[in-house]
């Protein structure tokens, strides 16, 4: 197991892996999207309480789910990173940040959106919303430590040390809304709880964020790789039109 994780951690071989992945994923993303959107927005019944403006679901909550699942992914390739000193892991933590913090954003923005009918405000510095904010100041602290040493090996080290002292903050957000009274809802079991014609298309949401995010990183990966090996002989081989493929 250790060799084959050796053998994909060095770049050429990432590099290509990346590339044949890509496409694949890509058009998986497209069309669960497409389902999940499609189903949602134009056939999923309206809720009997909040009408049509339950449909903002289909936005916030993948959004909300995996803006947590991939900074946890960000913590696993840092620990990799720190412990087995492995540039490809520190790489890729670098290549997840920035579409964790747009997934952020949009949870906070389809939060606030789904909040004003709901709740008769925007904002309130409620638990749930505000260590959601936290985790994109978290993203957003990671990118910036990490384009601020020329030196990528300690960028890495530095950017993975604050992305393990910020895991803590994840079990905060998902159990927020049992620790304190807040206004947020509390844990409804959703997948289980709604009508299976609302809960399908939102699954399939669900899978199509976590294929864009899949999708996202394995382009931004190759574009790091590139940047970082671009003196090596196998880099400089590979002409302009194999690089956006």
């Amino acid at each position: 197991m250790w060799k084959t994780l050796h053998q994909w951690a060095r770049p050429q071989a990432l590099y290509r892996l990346c590339g044949r992945l890509l496409p694949w994923f890509a058009v998986a993303a497209v069309l669960s999207l497409l389902l999940g959107w499609g189903w949602g927005f134009g056939f999923a019944p309206p809720d009997y309480q909040q009408g049509n403006s339950v449909r903002i679901m289909y936005l916030h909550v993948p959004a909300a789910m995996w803006s947590m699942g991939i900074y946890a992914a960000m913590a696993i390739a840092a620990f990799i990173g720190l412990v087995w000193q492995m540039k490809m892991a520190d790489l890729t933590a670098a290549a997840m940040a920035p579409i964790g913090a747009v997934f952020t954003f949009i949870a906070l923005i389809t939060g606030a959106a789904w909040g004003k009918p709901m709740w008769g405000t925007w904002w309130v510095w409620d638990a749930r919303l505000t260590s959601e904010l936290v985790l994109l100041f978290l993203y957003l602290g990671v990118m910036a430590l990490y384009n601020a040493f020329e030196d990528r090996r300690l960028a890495g080290r530095a950017a993975g040390i604050l992305i393990l002292v910020g895991v803590v903050n994840i079990p905060i957000i998902h159990f927020s809304v049992q620790w304190w009274n807040t206004l947020h809802q509390g844990s409804t079991n959703m997948q289980q709880s709604i009508d299976p014609s609302m809960r399908t298309p939102l699954r399939w949401a669900i899978v199509g964020y976590l294929l864009v995010f899949v999708t996202l990183t394995l382009a931004r990966l190759r574009n790091l790789i590139l940047l970082q090996e671009r003196h090596r002989p196998w880099a400089a081989l590979i002409k302009p039109e194999e690089r956006n493929k």
